[in-house]
């Protein structure tokens, strides 16, 4: 029997207009899914606006901007429509800038193996100042943030997946069995084994077409997203700068090596509504190995900026459009940001594509050289991508002997050496303007490559260099103020538009 949530523990704090939520909820838009959640003091249940189940009166709603602050007023996922399933980052739009760097760091797992203290410093704060920054802005602490998202991860590993419950404990990010069981049934109330299906014990994990080896063992899980998504345009300009050995992107499916801490294995990603006998599935479908399960948190954090799939692509587009870029803007409607693993695989595929047409053969080279061997079972991926270590240990000169011009390899050397000395990390939630200085202070370093990395790297939508002649002439500009001018009415997603405006420029590199 559900107990129900009296309404008297229901504190919570929200910005959210209850008359707009309830709107949506009566339309189960799919916009809004992921952006706020609906709790039910009847049946102490929350749920995704999109969820099939009958709609509640409204005396018996309450709306939040986060699972963790309806969980933590004492309601539990819906078993139908499965909040852990929603698109993420929703709420991050109305939080301060520390806020949202401290949820995205503890949604990649920050807080896994490591404290609160720990985090403070890498985000440059004290650790109660950062307490009270998230308790403000989230009405969470961050501990239960991260108890939240371990929950959830392992909701869906139990309930998408054959693995074992002690498997699941430690890919969710606990540390202990014992404690998982412990949280798990304090906080849903019930056991985990309850959450399996009944065919569960006998389902196959899958694993990638294509895919012989034992070490390519996988688990499938989904990823979600707001359509629309143009993934095929997105494939494509991840295949456009594909390093050998390291990824490819071929017939609709995006595979690569990964690398992450000591564990490496591979991931294999599709999208489930490209098919179509499947239309409306607004997910990707990712097969991971299994031996990356110990790092699956951080893993499934840089997939989702890989394929930007936290995007709000109506919205972008909507915006794009009333600033007069509605012809490129209907050519390719959801048009997506390519990301990487990471921030130094960005730097050194924007560097050594630079010119659109060597690229592939100069990357060849550097991988074969520097990348780490890996066996797979997958033809063509026996790679890993290179460290930004490796290419700093080897300096400009052995790069040049590779092959790469010394106008790539000075300033690619040099990145490499300040990022493998911690000087310069190029992650999402880092300053961005202080990320672009320290960048064009390098020695021959290209601000349209500056403003790629931040794009990309940073996963920061409004990055763009007005300076680019090749922008100007796509956007039909004849000076840097010019589009200057023009690009602000694009903001907050000039990002968006620069992707935008190079694939309408036959002349320009495949990415930027």
């Amino acid at each position: 029997m559900v107990d129900a949530v009296s309404t008297s523990v229901l504190e919570v704090p929200t910005t959210l207009d209850p008359a707009v939520c309830t709107r949506a909820l009566g339309a189960r838009d799919p916009r809004f899914d992921g952006i706020f959640f609906v709790g039910i003091t009847s049946t102490g249940i929350y749920c995704r606006p999109i969820c099939p189940a009958r709609v509640s009166v409204p005396d018996h709603r309450r709306f939040f901007e986060t699972a963790a602050s309806a969980e933590l007023a004492g309601f539990r996922p819906c078993l139908r429509c499965r909040p852990e399933l929603a698109p993420g980052l929703g709420q991050v739009d109305a939080v301060s800038r520390l806020a949202r760097m401290a949820a995205q760091c503890i949604e990649a797992g920050a807080l896994n193996g490591h404290g609160v203290g720990h985090l403070a410093s890498e985000l440059g704060v004290s650790e109660r100042h950062l307490r009270r920054v998230l308790e403000r802005e989230l009405g969470v602490s961050p501990l239960e943030l991260a108890r939240t998202h371990r929950l959830l991860l392992a909701k869906r590993l139990l309930a998408d997946t054959s693995l074992s419950v002690t498997r699941v404990a430690y890919a969710s990010g606990f540390q202990s069995l014992r404690r998982f069981n412990a949280v798990f049934r304090e906080r849903y109330r019930l056991s985990p084994s309850a959450v399996r299906r009944p065919d569960q014990g006998t389902r196959a994990s899958g694993r990638p077409q294509g895919a012989t080896s034992a070490t390519t063992d996988t688990v499938r899980l989904t990823l979600a997203y707001r359509p629309p998504m143009a993934w095929e345009t997105l494939t494509g300009m991840l295949q456009a700068e594909s390093l050998p050995g390291v990824d490819q992107a071929e017939q609709g499916r995006y595979r690569r090596t990964v690398r992450l801490g000591d564990r490496t294995g591979v991931v294999s990603v599709a999208d489930a509504g490209s098919d179509s006998g499947r239309q409306g599935r607004n997910h990707v479908e990712v097969d991971v190995s299994t031996s990356l399960l110990p790092v699956l948190m951080p893993l499934l954090s840089r997939l989702r900026h890989i394929f930007d799939l936290d995007a709000q692509p109506t919205v972008v587009d909507q915006h794009l459009t009333q600033g007069g870029l509605g012809d490129l803007v209907r050519q390719t409607p959801g048009l997506r940001i390519p990301g990487a693993i990471d921030g130094f695989e960005v730097a050194l595929r924007v560097l050594l594509f630079d010119d659109g047409t060597a690229g592939g053969e100069l990357a060849g080279r550097v991988i074969r050289a520097l990348g780490d061997p890996i066996s797979t079972g997958i033809a063509g991926l026996d790679r890993l991508a290179p460290t930004a270590d490796r290419v700093a240990e080897i300096g400009a000169s052995g790069l040049q002997a590779l092959g790469v011009p010394v106008a790539v390899a000075v300033p690619l050397a040099i990145l490499a050496r300040e990022i493998a000395s911690g000087r310069l990390r190029l992650e999402p939630h880092r300053d961005v303007n202080a990320t672009e200085e320290t960048l064009l202070a390098i020695g021959g370093m290209n601000p349209r490559w500056a403003t790629a990395i931040v794009l990309r790297a940073l996963y920061w939508p409004d990055a763009f260099d007005p300076a680019d002649s090749q922008l100007q002439l796509a956007a039909g500009e004849s000076t840097m103020n010019g589009l200057a001018a023009r690009a602000e009415q694009w903001r907050p997603w000039r990002g968006y538009a620069l992707l935008h405006l190079r694939r309408s420029d036959s002349t320009s590199a495949p990415l930027p």
